[in-house]
């Protein structure tokens, strides 16, 4: 049985350029928070990623799925140790629990939607980033005493978010 419509949630429209949107500067890449945990009652986020040459996180693991699929350039998947290229078109499903990051070693900038199931990576990456002005917005200059804090604070606040770095 299909439960009754939930009129308390209504339809999201979801544009990076819009101004509303919530750009993140983390580890030197720009996420914009398309689609939050709090718009989908938790069932999942939408974060798109511009990856600049050489940008990524660090090899980590969650227990949530994690989505990627490529809309500009290619990135590198570390999964479980072995790389897989993934080009503009491609999608990759990386499984809950698994041993992964990525890294833009293609030479240009990439872009890629991340969708996570259930939600909590939006919240996760507000927390620890930095908010940007816009998508164009230059990361901030960090001075080695902020970059160790961030890196404490992702460390600290990752058991929380159900995620630990490797």
């Amino acid at each position: 049985m299909i439960p009754d419509d939930d009129l308390s949630r209504s339809l999201t429209v979801a544009d990076p350029d819009d101004p509303g949107t919530t750009y993140i500067s983390l580890v030197g890449n720009t996420y914009a928070m398309l689609i939050t945990g709090e718009q989908t009652d938790g069932r999942y986020c939408l974060i798109d990623m511009r990856v600049p040459d050489g940008g990524g996180p660090p090899p980590h693991r969650h227990d949530f799925e994690e989505m990627f699929t490529i809309l500009e350039g290619e990135i590198e998947f570390t999964f479980r140790g072995t790389k897989h290229v993934a080009r503009a078109g491609t999608t990759v499903n990386v499984p809950a629990n698994a041993p992964h990051n990525f890294r833009n070693v293609s030479g240009a900038p990439a872009r890629m939607l991340c969708m996570c199931t259930p939600a909590g990576q939006d919240e996760y990456f507000l927390r620890i980033g930095d908010v940007l002005a816009g998508k164009d917005a230059p990361p901030p200059t960090l001075s080695q005493d902020e970059l160790m804090e961030r890196r404490r604070r992702a460390g600290e606040l990752a058991p929380a978010y159900r995620s630990e770095f490797l």
